[in-house]
């Protein structure tokens, strides 16, 4: 099996389609939640829409990279968004999660196993390989934190 499918499984998995690892993945986590809900801040934790666009920005910027563009993001910048007050507003960021998920795992999908040894934008950001677990990883992380916010927002009452 090619490597790269196998990274693009487990993107898929975490992101959009999964339920292996964590028992469900960001998209069934986030897409029936009421805005006002994914918008609301439990003590000082990120919001899940916090938490969604930071993910997607991730994702936008190195799916740019993967396209054949520049890496443009910049970590300072990784929650600076416009404020979500409507449920169109959040069904609009959950719809660009979904359509830049579904878009950075088919280019990962679609990578050679020889292009994954290349060097990611510059050495010392690693290669597309570690770019990728990375991205994998990362996804992960924040699925957990909205699985808790969540958590803690039903013991409040609140969902």
């Amino acid at each position: 099996m090619e490597i790269a499918k196998i990274l693009a499984d487990s993107l898929k998995e975490v992101l959009l389609d999964g339920k292996w690892v964590a028992g469900t993945n960001i998209k069934d986590e986030i897409k029936d939640l009421d805005w006002k809900i994914a918008t609301l801040k439990i003590d000082s934790l990120n919001s899940i829409a916090d938490l969604t666009f930071h993910i997607d920005y991730y994702l936008a910027g190195v799916l740019n990279v993967l396209e054949g563009g520049e890496l443009e993001i910049k970590d300072k910048f990784s929650f600076t968004y416009k404020d979500i007050e409507s449920q169109k507003g959040w069904k609009q960021l959950i719809d660009k999660f979904c359509i830049d998920s579904e878009k950075f795992i088919r280019a990962a999908e679609n990578m050679a196993n020889e292009d994954l040894e290349k060097i990611f934008v510059k050495k010392e950001y690693g290669n597309y390989f570690r770019n990728l677990t990375v991205m994998s990883e990362h996804c992960h992380y924040h699925l957990g934190q909205i699985m808790l916010i969540k958590k803690m927002i039903k013991q409040r009452n609140l969902l």
